[in-house]
């Protein structure tokens, strides 16, 4: 079945059923991936290393935010 061919046919479906499956689509992408976990725990850690030896330009944070 083509994504045109599910389109129309869940757009055809009751307000009730379209939300029952927008729900499971978007559970389906927000499952937990250990390997992306992973990345960004050792990417904080090294960007954290890096501030802690002056190796990091940091920007204030009135500069980011205007206050």
């Amino acid at each position: 079945m083509r994504i045109n061919e599910i389109s129309e046919e869940a757009l055809a479906l009751s307000p009730k059923d379209r939300y029952l499956i927008i729900v499971k689509l978007n559970d389906s992408l927000n499952v937990s991936n250990s390997e992306v976990e992973k990345a960004w725990i050792e990417e904080s850690i090294d960007r954290s290393r890096a501030y802690e030896r002056g190796k990091l330009e940091t920007v204030a944070y009135e500069e980011v935010f205007g206050k």
